[in-house]
């Protein structure tokens, strides 16, 4: 099918039924309903000089899986689509797509521009790799704009934005810093795996490069690794070489299980959004919760900017608990209709402190210089009865009560009254 109908029929149709036929609108092998899955290593051919214009990229084929995939191929054209892009190029990994790009774009001399709070994976780049490479990396303050906007206005080669961040869900404004980036022509990076594509197009708010861990709401289903990379063609040529010479392919099949989670992103997202909401409402009124973060909170101090540049608040949330690891460590067990893992984005509700899962690469002390607190918890909210995921939560809680109560010399008896009063006022 020529791909301009394609798209255009796709632009026509709501969000639910894009995800099902973005990229799949053509004519499989045999007639087949569904993506084939081709587990071919190399593509040969009769003719020698078709070979070769395929191999230069002046005809369309494919060479060796390596460099590209009829299965990888429709997986990246669904992004193309839901994500409003030229391009799009397949990773084996979230980490290996954010890595791709960053060292895509960097080299020793170059200076990127961040934000502290970013997933503890990112966050060790910046930290540890990029540095050796020679590239000057400056972390500012993630809510403190005017402090990013003075120091992409020092030089800046590369913005690189996570919008909400993970774990803390601080929402960043993405027009204002990329018209920051653009008057000092440096390129913009933004992950959108929290927000998806069905609740925030970042290329459509002046992004240049959008990075996405497909092993998280794009599969759906917590047994695929994976990850995409979309933006102009120029730049995903770029990208696309070095992918292929650095050899970080995603395989045929796991390219499959994406595709094939995509297609129930817009039901899934929908319910799970619906108990997020209901989850961070509850965990406002709940003592042992010190704070609690969630875009769709009118109290969020990014509810403003999320309301503008978001279709919805996505289903992560996260809080605080007092009493830091030793209340995580009393509560989490209790939980009945849960994951203790380190992922997220499944349809299974999975809960985890910062410390074994966002942030695990990072030690305690690196931790604290973030902000990320011992007793922050994060919830990846599942398409569960929301009525059953509220009930759940708040048992486990109970439980955490009766215990305290049995504890009268307590640490938390005074914490525990004055909680109580400010949830009475």
């Amino acid at each position: 099918m020529n791909k301009n109908l394609e798209a255009a029929r796709s632009e026509c149709a709501g969000i639910g039924t894009q995800v099902v036929w973005a990229g799949e609108q053509v004519q499989h092998p045999y007639n087949a309903t569904q993506t084939p899955i081709v587990l071919s290593a190399a593509y040969g051919y009769q003719d020698i000089d078709l070979w070769y214009d395929v191999a230069l990229g002046k005809s369309e084929g494919f060479i060796y899986s390596r460099m590209s995939n009829p299965t990888v191929a429709t997986l990246e054209n669904k992004l193309c689509e839901l994500e409003k892009s030229e391009s799009a190029v397949a990773f084996s990994s979230g980490m290996a797509a954010i890595s791709g790009v960053l060292h895509t774009f960097l080299c020793s001399g170059k200076r990127v521009v961040s934000t502290r709070d970013s997933y503890g994976g990112t966050n060790k780049i910046f930290e540890e790799f990029l540095p050796r490479m020679g590239v000057e990396v400056t972390l500012c303050d993630t809510l403190d704009a005017e402090a990013i906007e003075h120091e992409i206005a020092k030089g800046c080669d590369l913005l690189y934005l996570e919008t909400p961040t993970n774990p803390t869900l601080k929402v960043l404004d993405i027009r204002r810093l990329v018209a920051a980036a653009k008057r000092v022509s440096a390129l913009v990076v933004a992950d959108n795996t929290f927000a998806t594509p069905l609740n925030q197009n970042p290329l459509a708010l002046g992004v240049d490069v959008v990075v996405h861990s497909a092993t998280k709401f794009l599969s759906g289903h917590g047994d695929v690794l994976g990850g995409v990379v979309c933006g102009a063609e120029s730049l995903m040529a770029q990208v696309r070489h070095y992918r292929e010479i650095n050899g970080a392919a995603l395989d045929p099949f796991s390219a499959y299980l994406i595709i094939r989670g995509i297609k129930t992103l817009a039901l899934r997202l929908r319910q799970q959004q619906q108990s997020a909401q209901a989850l961070a409402e509850y965990l406002l009124t709940e003592p042992l919760v010190e704070a609690v973060n969630y875009p769709g909170l009118p109290s969020h101090p990014g509810h403003a900017i999320a309301c503008s540049q978001m279709r919805g608040f996505g289903a992560i949330v996260s809080f605080v608990l007092a009493g830091g690891m030793d209340t995580v460590k009393r509560l989490l067990p209790r939980l009945r209709f849960a994951h203790r893992a380190g992922n997220l984005g499944a349809v299974e509700t999975i809960y985890g402190p910062a410390r074994t899962t966002s942030h695990v690469e990072n030690t305690l002390e690196e931790r604290q210089a973030l902000g990320i607190s011992e007793g922050l918890v994060r919830i990846s909210v599942g398409i569960e009865e929301t009525g059953d995921l509220l009930a759940d939560l708040q048992q486990a809680f109970a439980f955490v009560h009766r215990e305290l109560a049995n504890e009268p010399a307590s640490k938390f008896s005074t914490v525990l009254t004055e909680r109580h009063t400010e949830v009475e006022t």
